[in-house]
């Protein structure tokens, strides 16, 4: 059986120093794992449009995209993902949580306290760096 490779945009979303995290649902291999917003690049959209459409969707808040941060890939048991990882900042309200279980803005130096779907480890300390400005 193939996996089914999907290209996802996620955006890290800082204020005050901390970073805007969500917790997923109870459905899929990552249940319940903590990610950054964000979802699927659908056909015909670039990564940046597909960002702010599910930003929009997600959480009913704007963001000013402030430039690509990194790209990873993994392969979970059940399929591939090719990761776009954006630094981004809130144009407009605060977030409100739409699809996602529970969401916290977390400090940079804490993240890893969170239990992360895999592919975000492979960014995560990156992240952190004290000299890294969002």
């Amino acid at each position: 059986m193939t996996k089914k490779h999907l290209h996802v945009v996620c955006a890290v979303i800082e204020k005050e120093n901390k970073i805007y995290c969500v917790q997923r649902g109870s459905k899929g291999e990552c249940a319940y794992k903590w990610e950054f917003p964000g979802g699927k690049v659908e056909p015909g959209e670039t990564n940046e449009e597909a960002l702010i459409r599910e930003i929009k969707e997600e959480l009913d808040c704007s963001i000013n995209i402030n430039k690509h941060f990194i790209t990873v890939e993994h392969e979970y048991n059940t399929f591939f993902v090719t990761l776009h990882v954006y630094l981004c900042s809130l144009l407009d309200k605060d977030p409100t949580l739409i699809e996602h279980h529970a969401s916290i803005w977390q400090d940079k130096d804490k993240l890893r306290e969170l239990d992360f779907a895999e592919a975000d480890y492979k960014f995560i300390d990156k992240l952190s760096v004290k000299r890294t400005k969002i």
